[in-house]
């Protein structure tokens, strides 16, 4: 494995410890991006899909009834022993060779030009664009496509959800700040990945896409899906308890607002999408 930078590291330590919370409360992403990806690289079954930050392998494994192979880049072990024990209890296990690295998304260590899919699934903020950006140029085909995607946070359900996350949120990054956690991790700007796409110069097309996706979900799993956050994580590791950072407030209001009930979740996906420059643009 690469010897990461104090960042890197930093980032890493960052979704340690709550790897099982993550698998079960995070949601999948739309399978209509398959087709999308697939059209777009001009393949219908990709001999590879790479997927850089891959975490407990929710988005690694959507790829496993449509390509050859998918390979799954994650340093942070825990995520990676979470994304091994789903993909070895799969049922069914689907058509791809489904493996992952314990690298770094800026030095996977694979081959040029090697992949005709290279995929972030609400990762690229975590990763230094002009380093990581090179690295899936190298690894792209020529035409080969990349895709960083994200849903926006929280998924739609009424207002009043929206206002008790807006405050959750607040006191997460006031007790952050006072913490000094946040400062060693380096963060890119989401609204900023198109155009840093744009100006790495490396995509012959860039666009950013907009999709919709469908869950359901009660008041526990929105309490977890906010446990799911690597700052929320940080701050209970190091020793504050639930009140203290607002999470019984949380689960009191999340109870109070849905009850027993199971609502859909409208999950909204922004995806950025690159191509890389084929032989045929070179030669022109």
């Amino acid at each position: 494995m690469t010897i990461p930078t104090s960042a890197e590291s930093a980032t890493a330590e960052r979704f340690m410890g709550f790897a099982d919370a993550y698998d079960t409360f995070r949601p999948r992403p739309p399978l209509t991006l398959l087709d999308i990806l697939t059209q777009l690289a001009r393949t219908p079954q990709p001999a590879l899909v790479v997927d850089l930050g891959s975490g407990t392998g929710l988005s690694t494994t959507l790829w496993t009834s449509r390509a050859i192979q998918v390979v799954g880049v994650e340093p942070s072990a825990d995520m990676r022993h979470q994304a091994e024990a789903r993909t070895a209890g799969a049922e069914p296990p689907g058509i791809a060779i489904v493996r992952y690295l314990a690298r770094y998304a800026n030095a996977t260590g694979l081959s040029d030009g090697c992949a005709d899919i290279v995929t972030c699934s609400q990762s690229l903020h975590w990763m230094e664009p002009v380093s990581t950006f090179a690295e899936i140029a190298r690894i792209l085909r020529p035409g080969g496509v990349f895709a960083a995607y994200d849903y926006d946070w929280p998924p739609t359900l009424s207002w009043e959800v929206e206002q008790v996350h807006q405050i959750f949120i607040a006191q997460i990054r006031l007790a952050e700040q006072a913490s000094g956690f946040s400062k060693h991790v380096p963060f890119w700007e989401k609204h900023m990945h198109l155009r840093r796409m744009r100006e790495s110069g490396l995509f012959r097309v860039t666009k950013e896409i907009l999709m919709h996706n469908v869950e359901h979900g009660g008041a526990e799993r929105l309490v977890g899906l906010e446990l799911s956050q690597g700052g929320v994580a940080m701050l209970l590791k190091s020793g504050m308890n639930e009140r203290e950072i607002g999470i019984t407030a949380l689960r009191e209001s999340a109870h109070r607002l849905l009850g027993d009930a199971i609502v859909p979740w409208y999950f909204s996906y922004r995806v950025r999408l690159g191509v890389k420059y084929s032989i045929d643009d070179a030669e022109g």
